[in-house]
């Protein structure tokens, strides 16, 4: 499955020119912002976006696993495994970025692992979303089956499968790049982004088409399980409040998904701006990176964070324990 590589919106243009085994890494530089001043903000408001999300996510991580009730119900194991991958896709992210906009060129196979590994937590994200949404329509239109079907085991058993299939794309595509790469091209210097590791064309095509279908699974399974719990509310058969809750829940995941099959868009739509202007280029690549890229990754924190609760009435308590025992240090300090 393809996920267009964040540092792509940041740094390249042409994706064919980049995975060009001959491309040097001056080549590969040389449609960074040089403005330096343009540089400097872009790299600051970047980290002024990404690591309030990154704290946030880190908060709830441990919240999480400070909860019993959180490590036992299916939901907020799917929850709580959303955030870890949004959490390890912001970090790489900007570790990328920051090389990037620093000009520090690396050896390709140190790129490598980090490059799977955004792979593959970029593709667990819509199949965690997708697996919350069929957890929340056994919760409501099944909800005398739901404790037998959604249990703990269960869920981990589903992580474990998104993982692996997660995982399939970026380890053939490694095994294809170490047997047909030259010494040359596997030990040059470069910057981290998946499409060192596609070098054919087709091979690039294919990848993005088969996560465009990916996603359109996914999506249609929302649609179904949206549906079923409307009709479901209808038919008052169920906790209307609990299904109008899921809908809304839904509705947020839906819009998850529309932002990555955005991200996905955004190099063909670069590519055609590219033709006309390289400043508005420049522009738009940067929006689509903070848009899709970064702020997506806000709506689980949304979703279960602020709207669940439970997990919300932990998250206060939590808060305001820690806050209460840095001023009870200050006191006994002063």
């Amino acid at each position: 499955m393809f996920v267009h590589s964040s540092l792509h919106h940041l740094a390249y243009a042409d994706v064919h020119t980049m995975a060009s085994q001959n491309a040097s890494g001056s080549m590969q530089m040389q449609l960074i912002q040089v403005d330096p001043i343009r540089r400097n903000v872009s790299l600051a408001l970047t980290q002024i976006v990404v690591w309030p999300f990154i704290y946030l996510i880190f908060l709830m991580l441990l919240i999480f696993s400070k909860k019993e009730t959180f490590r036992t119900e299916t939901r907020y194991i799917l929850f709580g495994h959303s955030l870890l991958v949004d959490l390890i896709f912001l970090f790489l992210t900007d570790f990328v970025v920051l090389l990037s906009y620093n000009y520090v060129l690396i050896p390709l196979h140190f790129c490598i692992p980090v490059c799977m590994l955004m792979e593959a937590v970029g593709v667990c994200a819509p199949l965690t979303i997708g697996a919350m949404c069929v957890e929340r329509y056994v919760a409501i239109c099944m909800p005398l089956r739901h404790h037998a079907i959604s249990t703990s085991r269960r869920a981990l058993m589903v992580i474990l499968m998104i993982w692996i299939l997660s995982s399939i794309n970026p380890f053939v595509d490694m095994f294809i790049l170490i047997s047909t790469a030259s010494h040359e091209y596997l030990t040059q210097l470069t910057h981290c982004h998946y499409e060192i590791m596609v070098l054919e064309k087709i091979r690039q095509f294919a990848r993005g088409l088969l996560y465009i279908v990916g996603l359109m699974f996914i999506l249609i399974t929302e649609i179904f399980c949206y549906v079923m719990i409307y009709l479901a509310a209808r038919a008052a058969s169920g906790d209307m409040k609990s299904a109008s809750k899921g809908q809304r829940t839904i509705s947020l995941h839906i819009l998850q998904l529309f932002l990555c099959t955005a991200e996905v868009m955004c190099p063909y739509i670069e590519a055609v701006v590219m033709q006309y202007d390289i400043n508005i280029y420049l522009i738009v690549r940067y929006v689509n990176f903070l848009v899709f890229s970064i702020t997506s990754r806000a709506v689980s924190p949304l979703v279960y964070g602020f709207r669940d609760e439970k997990f919300y009435t932990a998250m206060i308590y939590y808060i305001k324990c820690k806050n209460n025992a840095i001023s009870t240090d200050s006191d006994k300090q002063t």
